[in-house]
């Protein structure tokens, strides 16, 4: 019997040679996952620590097999690969940050919608997608059902 496939919205964020590591964890991702859609990547200020560089930010849809607890690990198993290491200051410079915004249409946590370094590329990976998501109420009234 095949597992389910579950269709996961992520936020994806750096600041320690952001190119780079945002495009390899689109390319390890499209490997290892099934890439679905992804955002224009933006340059947007620190939020919180703000003696640091500029973050890229942008947003992956992705399709799995696994689920959502064992999806978040594999996540944070990314980051490390490559080349996270989780300082004392939590908003601080990071090789890449890794967030589940949505799991199967649903909002996970709303307060990183309430920021448009997550929202604006979450909103387009939406409209690419033709997708629309239950309980966001921090989202745009265009992606809410």
């Amino acid at each position: 019997m095949q597992s389910a496939e579950h269709q996961c919205l992520i936020s994806v964020g750096s600041n320690i040679e952001p190119r780079q590591n945002i495009t390899q964890a689109r390319a390890i991702l499209a490997r290892e996952c099934r890439l679905i859609a992804s955002s224009t990547i933006i340059e947007t200020t620190p939020v919180g620590f703000q003696e640091q560089a500029n973050f890229l930010n942008g947003a992956f849809l992705v399709a799995t097999t696994l689920d959502q607890t064992a999806f978040r690990d594999y996540l944070k198993r990314l980051e490390d690969r490559l080349g996270r290491v989780r300082g004392p200051i939590k908003s601080g410079p990071r090789t890449l940050d890794l967030d589940i915004v949505a799991w199967d249409g649903r909002v996970i946590d709303t307060s990183g919608l309430e920021n448009d370094y997550v929202r604006i590329p979450v909103d387009e990976v939406l409209a690419m997608a033709d997708l629309t998501l239950e309980g966001d109420e921090a989202t745009t009234p265009a992606t809410r059902r």
